[in-house]
């Protein structure tokens, strides 16, 4: 038993040193040498003292599947981000204000705790909707333009975008 609780501590603390060192590279836009070893040992170190509050790491497995859909999701999210924010914008300075606003529910296919609170931050991060409640697989969305009340075509439509890629990071 002491040899898989080994196991999973090795593999939380690399998952979370990456994690760490990612988003140390990106902070800093660099792939310099010195800001990738600054970056190796500061990710080491925050990785030792926050190991036990972060068990969810552990579930991570970093395989260049996972990383290329860690991007991908990404990618797709500040693309969302600046789409939501022109949208909202086009709503704010619209001479007739047209809104249906409400609070939808999507059912999510994550079962990942964490691939949970990455989708609910995704959503919440991205203008117009915000998640106010989660409770087992279903997320209580308020949107601003609400254009779907069938969770199915809701779940589409919000978290759609999201979830095939975080369904590979997180399970």
């Amino acid at each position: 038993m002491h040899a898989a609780s080994t196991g999973n501590d090795k593999r939380q603390f690399f998952s979370l040193w990456l994690t760490l060192l990612l988003i140390w590279l990106v902070a800093n836009d660099s792939l310099a040498p010195e800001i990738i070893l600054v970056g190796a040992g500061l990710a080491a170190v925050l990785a030792v003292l926050f190991m036990p509050f972060a068990r969810v790491y552990a579930d991570i497995r970093w395989t260049p599947r996972v990383i290329l859909n860690a991007f991908a999701f990404l990618a797709v999210f500040l693309r969302e981000l600046v789409l939501a924010n022109l949208n909202v914008a086009r709503l704010v300075f619209s001479p007739r204000i047209q809104i249906k606003p409400g609070i939808v529910e999507i059912k999510t296919q994550l079962k990942s705790p964490l691939g949970r609170m990455v989708l609910a931050n995704a959503i919440t991060l991205t203008p117009g909707t915000l998640v106010v409640d989660i409770r087992d697989d279903s997320l209580f969305i308020h949107w601003i333009v609400v254009s779907a009340q069938d969770p199915e075509a809701a779940t589409r439509e919000i978290a759609g975008r999201f979830e095939r890629y975080l369904a590979v990071v997180y399970g």
